[in-house]
């Protein structure tokens, strides 16, 4: 195995590498369907740059911390998601304004995704002077959280990987059900311009980051397990209603943004400690990885393309369906894991 710091050094290089390749990407008026297929490559070069850049930081902290104090331990890493949505939001909506649509199709778009290759720089010394510390590493080796083989790890814990994958989809769907969704929603079947949404994407990363700060108090009140079962039949009662909203002007849309993020907060606050603990300690590095990454492919890689499909061909209420049944599998997931619940009540 390599060592944790190359590792992370070669998995954030190629993330950032990839991400600003596509600031360079030629259109397909130049290149053709070549344009389609380094696209593709480009994402796939992201997502195995994101599983090798995954560290066990989350399974750590929440191990690591206070019994008393887990929950709160255990949503700090989340507090990226919510905090990076709100730059980027602000970063397309200043580019949309104040760009001519020309400009914005020919250059202004690239800009971000070629910025992200310095954010990434950033990122890797953080990370590095974090986990090349001796200090670091020992408490590594003391939870024995070390890699374990792939392939054993499936072969032994293929039960948990696939319900622990389960367990935190409600807010993996939900996810990218308040952000990509709506905006590509309100761009392709409304009269809207996307900068007003995105806008409105910015308050709700704001309830967003407020969420996922009150689920480390909350979870450590009443247990990762039970605010996870509560926020997913939240977000399975949010389904039956909220999708609509978006076909309600902005106040509709507006609402819809500010409850889905701070379901959104609270629930995926403390997904990363529900794929964690399904784990004995000598698998639970490579096996929470494998959990945490097919919730993200499952739970968030389609859902804004599926609900797109669906709303377009049956109404909004039929992406708030798909956006149930991830709640709903989310709760038998909790349900049937008695490892699950054992380990994060």
């Amino acid at each position: 195995f390599l060592d944790r710091g190359t590792k992370l050094t070669i998995a954030l290089f190629l993330l950032g590498g990839s991400t600003a390749a596509v600031a360079f990407l030629p259109g397909y008026e130049t290149i053709g369907g070549w344009a389609i297929v380094l696209l593709a490559l480009f994402r796939i070069g992201q997502g195995i740059a994101l599983g090798g850049a995954w560290d066990g930081l989350a399974s750590l902290l929440a191990l690591n911390a206070p019994e008393n104090k887990r929950g709160w331990y255990a949503m700090i890493p989340q507090l990226g998601a919510p905090l990076g949505l709100i730059v980027a939001s602000a970063l397309f909506a200043f580019f949309l304004t104040t760009l001519s649509p020309a400009d914005f199709l020919d250059w202004g778009w690239r800009y971000p995704f070629f910025v992200a290759f310095a954010i990434n720089v950033v990122a890797l010394f953080a990370r590095l002077r974090m986990v090349s510390t001796p200090h670091y590493a020992a408490m590594f080796e003391s939870r024995e959280l070390e890699p374990s083989h792939v392939m054993e790890t499936i072969k032994s814990d293929w039960r948990n990987i696939v319900i622990g994958a389960f367990a935190p989809l409600a807010s993996f769907a939900l996810f990218h059900m308040v952000t990509v969704f709506p905006l590509s929603w309100v761009h392709l079947f409304t009269n809207q311009n996307p900068e007003r949404f995105l806008s409105i994407e910015i308050f709700g990363g704001i309830v967003g980051v407020i969420g996922v700060i009150a689920s480390g108090l909350i979870a450590d009140r009443v247990g990762r397990r039970y605010l996870l079962g509560v926020t997913a039949a939240g977000i399975a009662a949010f389904s039956g209603f909220a999708p609509q909203l978006l076909s309600a002007g902005y106040t509709g849309e507006l609402t819809f943004v500010l409850i889905g993020f701070a379901l959104l907060g609270v629930a995926f606050g403390q997904s990363s400690g529900a794929v964690a603990a399904n784990f004995g300690s000598t698998r639970r590095y490579t096996g929470a990885a494998l959990t945490s990454d097919l919730a993200w492919l499952v739970g968030a890689g389609f859902a804004p393309l599926v609900g797109l499909l669906l709303a377009s061909n049956f109404g909004l209420i039929a992406a708030g369906g798909y956006l149930l049944s991830g709640a709903l599998a989310t709760l038998i997931a909790l349900g049937v894991n008695k490892e699950l619940g054992r380990r994060i009540s």
